[in-house]
């Protein structure tokens, strides 16, 4: 960088001179900037998008057959949302992926400072998740939390593979710089007892009578939610939707990736139409109308930034702009 001293600026004698003693100081004027820093409303980046489980899980098989736990520390598929020059985030604070654990596999124990969660879709008896030492039952339906620096690994103790869908906000902390990862000292963490009622495990079967017992909040749809929130940067609700109920959404800033715990339909993300099905993932990234039509009784696993949102102030809808 040039070096200009104050005196440089007291001589400069047309704008354009000022314009070139500026860029000199690494300092760029606000006042004849062609992109404005503040905005009328949030700009649009991520895209709605679908992901069908079915696929997931064939692709999951295939890597099977090549990747193993000492190749991978993780045998996973990322949800990479479909725009421009993106290899990574589902939407803009959050990456959803699937992953599978073969039967007899152990997954190796590790601790991050992202949170994480994962909603279990398909398993058989003696599959867990290891959280802080205690075996987590994993069963289908079920919703296991990994909160920020928890001990976590996989053991898959029964006769057939797992599969699960994890969600975490590692896109959130890259943006603001906190990573931190470590590997468990002894590889594999050893676990004390199995802990069914663990305060990281919403049991699928109490999620339903829940929502049984919960009243509408507009006829033919009913929401809970898991915690309060779950995590301190991820809330998660579930919806039920009755066979024929249309759930309208307005835009909002809150970036959220649905997944499908049961059920079938049509979603409409803005003017994105997608066919969905248990197991299926899709994103709902801030600022998109939604509208979700249960073709049979539906249940919908809502995973959103909306807590970090909340604390700053920043949660709210986002009118249409004016014309």
């Amino acid at each position: 960088m040039a070096k200009v001293v104050a005196e440089d600026f007291v001589k400069a004698a047309s704008m354009q001179e000022l314009y070139d003693l500026l860029d000199k100081c690494g300092i760029e004027n606000g006042w004849n900037k062609k992109e404005p820093s503040l905005w009328p409303l949030p700009r649009r980046d991520f895209v709605g998008a679908h992901w069908p489980y079915t696929r997931a899980k064939a692709a999951l098989d295939a890597a099977g057959r090549f990747v193993n736990t000492e190749l991978a520390e993780r045998r996973n598929l990322i949800l990479k949302n479909p725009i421009p020059d993106n290899a990574y985030p589902t939407v803009k604070t959050l990456v959803a992926a699937y992953q599978m654990v073969k039967a007899g596999e152990v997954a190796k124990s590790h601790r991050h400072s992202a949170n994480a969660l994962r909603l279990v879709l398909d398993t058989k008896e003696h599959a867990y998740t290891i959280v802080d030492g205690k075996k987590v039952p994993m069963e289908p339906g079920d919703v296991l939390l990994t909160p920020n620096w928890a001990w976590h690994g996989h053991s898959n103790e029964g006769p057939a593979d797992a599969y699960w869908m994890d969600f975490l906000d590692v896109p959130l902390v890259h943006l603001l710089g906190p990573m931190f990862f470590e590997p468990h000292p002894d590889e594999y963490e050893k676990a004390d007892g199995v802990a069914a009622d663990s305060p990281f495990r919403f049991p699928w079967a109490q999620t339903k009578a829940r929502l049984a017992e919960a009243s509408d909040v507009t006829p033919g749809y009913r929401e809970i939610e898991l915690g309060a929130p779950a995590m301190a940067t991820i809330d998660l609700h579930v919806a039920r939707l009755d066979k024929g109920t249309v759930l309208k959404i307005e835009p909002n800033t809150r970036s959220e990736v649905v997944a499908i715990m049961q059920g079938k339909g049509v979603a409409k993300i803005d003017d994105l139409t997608f066919d969905f099905a248990r197991g299926d993932a899709l994103a709902a990234p801030a600022g998109c109308t939604q509208a979700w039509t249960a073709n049979e009784e539906t249940y919908l696993l809502r995973v959103s930034d909306a807590p970090v949102l909340d604390k700053l102030n920043w949660l709210r809808p986002i009118p249409a702009p004016k014309a």
